[in-house]
């Protein structure tokens, strides 16, 4: 997710800032120049932004995972105590 969201802001950035300096009429050597910039920094700033949406998912996705497990264990456990005490009856 680091690298897409690095990729798509500094390609958006790059595209911006060779749009605007077309409609001005700039020089296509400080079109060049100033379009690598914005690609070199927004496309950090689209590497830590995708690094920590990643890290935020990773955590949700993992902690959504535990409280499920915990349930089914915790489900078994209901159940197998259930039939332990009352063994003619099926689940």
């Amino acid at each position: 997710m680091t690298r897409s969201f690095a990729l798509c802001l500094g390609a958006l950035a790059m595209a911006l800032v060779i749009v605007r300096g077309t409609l001005f009429g700039e020089f296509a050597d400080n079109i060049a120049l100033e379009a690598i910039g914005a690609l070199v920094v927004f496309a950090a700033i689209g590497w830590v932004a995708g690094w920590i949406i990643d890290y935020v998912v990773r955590d949700t996705i993992e902690a959504a995972f535990r409280r499920r497990v915990e349930w089914y264990v915790e489900s078994v456990k209901t159940m197998t105590s259930e039939l332990e005490n009352n063994p003619s009856k099926e689940p």
